[in-house]
């Protein structure tokens, strides 16, 4: 299922390939031209002179309240450390260097920095920082504070050390001017990629809290930390809620890519640790807006006097992000994991079709790609680019990648799981297993092929049931296991577990953050996103051609090539997508005609409170 990230959050980015410069300022006659905006993608939709993007009401009124969930507790305000859980309102409280459009691919303009520059060979990238770019005590954000929160996040975050590993050198090159020098050339998003920095206050962190006590980013805290956003902390309970209020003076209230945004003058967030209870609590007129991901919800969930009468409206916005990859997650680190005819066994029990009727009243379809739904997705067999880039590795990769498109088992009917059983068991059997006594045990030790699923909430938990019942047939048991979040992320990031239900978010520029997702390096590297542990010298080689892509068509081919050698080893068992966001809410707001391509419906970022509406949904 394709869940849409919060519109308030912002994470750190993963983008890639195509860099093409803004229109900037006259180039001197020894350096490369100052430019107002990057994409990676092609030509940029906004001249140097645009006063707003086209997905706003750059009239948008001020004022109001939105309320919102946030699935799982919090324990922390320190967004830069693996460890503790924290809410989902970074992107409220800092900004980066260069902003996102999200009617444009991987597209950035100015926000602390109100230029970039970088030489042909994308070596380096030199960040101007807006003159008035300020946090919310007034003191001037500096290239200091870049340098230093580079440095920060690569002591203080493994995934993200990793992720910016390339950067071997930040400096300040002028008064406002930081640039950051890469260990190659040739990688066309690096200059991107650090421009996603969210930059934090250098001068705070090594000051004192209210009790005198010195402060220590490499520690949780809830104390609320100093910011340059459009919001700042209000108050908060924790665990429970935090309130945010808006920066009535915002330093960037008029950059371009900020006007008609962030209209509410307070935001806020509770906490609901079970889906059930938030559904409720939306209809008792307790949070305003929902996006609701159970096709079980959507077809039954909302036939309340509310939506009858109009107070409560549902809208659907088409997804057209990439779906990336859902699947359940093996933990390739486990000898029972480590034989693709195991997996592939695994694979054939898993019948979707009947989920899918039963379960999700035909809502999805079945994920087949790691790059679902989009172009870079790999169909049929490799031809021209693609085919010659898997030459170079074809030693390395199961012989089917020349031989066999990709499919996923289909089941939903008796003969259809009958064949899929009798096929599972023959696999299992060439992989070491027979059934004894009803159980799949190995051959040579007798022990019983277990599995344990962890969950970190009751969103899949019937589904995992029906995967349970499935599996029986084949004599494997499977444990469902639904812990608490903070357990949940413990157990990850110490890859203590057998199986999970997770994903691969994926743009449609993919590039560094594949070796976050799939790289050697990452597999052992705790906090990374390569949850399954793969190990794989072609998988590395690959995206070593995703990230040093020439163009757009050398791009699109490695990523295809890529795709089918992931799926080709049956690395994990595919879900289901859907390519429409389902929202609700109680009809107190208004937005734009034009809603953004990429990113909707970016609630409550592009929205505002309406209070003829209002009046007429009712008090709350």
């Amino acid at each position: 299922m394709r869940t849409a990230m919060p519109t308030t959050r912002r994470a750190f980015g993963a983008l890639s390939i195509g860099l093409v410069a803004g229109l900037g300022q006259v180039r001197a006659a020894d350096a490369p031209p100052w430019r107002h905006g990057l994409s990676l993608v092609g030509a940029l939709r906004y001249p140097p002179d645009f006063r707003h993007t086209g997905y706003v009401n750059p009239e948008a009124p001020k004022g109001g309240v939105a309320r919102l969930s946030i699935d799982g507790a919090f324990d922390s305000f320190n967004q830069i450390l693996p460890r503790g859980a924290t809410p989902p309102i970074a992107g409220l409280l800092y900004m980066p260097l260069f902003e996102d459009a999200t009617d444009e691919i991987s597209t950035a303009y100015g926000a602390v920095a109100d230029a970039v520059r970088h030489p042909d060979d994308f070596s380096s990238a030199t960040y101007r920082i807006n003159p008035s770019a300020r946090w919310h005590d007034g003191r001037p954000i500096t290239p200091e504070d870049v340098i230093w929160t580079m440095e920060q996040v690569k002591k203080n975050d493994p995934r993200m050390g990793f992720y910016y590993r390339n950067v071997v050198r930040v400096e300040k090159t002028a008064e406002r001017e930081v640039t950051f020098s890469f260990d190659s050339a040739g990688n066309r998003e690096k200059p991107q990629i650090v421009g996603q920095l969210q930059v934090l206050p250098r001068h705070w962190w090594e000051g004192t809290d209210a009790q005198g006590r010195r402060r220590d980013i490499s520690q949780t805290t809830l104390e609320p930390p100093l910011g340059s956003g459009p919001y700042r902390i209000r108050s908060f309970e924790a665990g429970r809620n935090v309130v945010m209020e808006r920066v009535t003076d915002w330093w960037a209230r008029d950059l371009p890519i900020y006007v008609g945004q962030h209209n509410f003058d307070e935001l806020r967030f509770e906490v609901y640790r079970d889906d059930t209870v938030e559904l409720e609590g939306f209809k008792a007129d307790q949070v305003d807006f929902r996006n609701e991901n159970t096709a079980r919800y959507w077809a039954t969930g909302y036939d309340f006097p509310a939506v009858r009468d109009g107070r409560v409206k549902l809208e659907t916005f088409p997804d057209r992000m990439p779906a990336g990859m859902q699947a359940i997650i093996l933990n390739l680190r486990l000898a029972k994991f480590g034989d693709v005819r195991v997996r592939r066994a695994l694979n054939l029990m898993f019948d979707f079709e009947s989920m899918n009727a039963n379960l999700m009243f035909s809502a999805y379809r079945r994920t087949a790609s790691f790059f679902e739904d989009t172009e870079l997705a790999a169909r049929g067999l490799p031809t021209g680019q693609e085919l010659a880039i898997l030459e170079t590795v074809r030693a390395q990769v199961p012989p089917e990648v020349f031989t066999t498109p990709y499919a996923n088992p289909v089941n939903g009917s008796q003969d259809a799981q009958r064949a899929n059983l009798r096929e599972a068991i023959r696999l299992m059997r060439e992989a070491g297993y027979e059934v004894r006594n009803r159980r799949m045990v190995e051959i040579g030790t007798g022990q019983p092929l277990k599995i344990e699923l962890l969950l970190n909430g009751p969103t899949f938990e019937r589904h995992a049931l029906a995967y349970k019942a499935a599996l029986d047939r084949l004599g494997i048991e499977l444990t469902p296991r639904l812990v608490d979040t903070a357990q949940y992320i413990n157990r990850l990031n110490e890859r203590r577990f057998d199986a999970i239900i997770g994903g691969y978010p994926q743009s449609l520029s993919p590039g560094n953050e594949q070796r976050d997702f799939f790289g050697s390096e990452a597999a052992d590297r705790p906090g990374t996103l390569n949850s399954a542990g793969i190990k794989n010298p072609a998988v590395d080689q690959l995206i070593s051609r995703v990230i040093f892509a020439k163009d757009r068509a050398e791009l699109v081919a490695a990523t295809k090539a890529l795709d089918r050698v992931l799926l080709a080893n049956q690395y994990v068992i595919p879900t289901w997508f859907s390519a429409e966001t389902r929202t609700a809410r109680w009809n107190r707001f208004g937005r734009p005609d034009r809603m953004p391509d990429y990113g909707s419906p970016a609630f409550p970022a592009i929205w505002w409170w309406d209070a003829a509406l209002a009046r007429k949904t009712g008090a709350r």
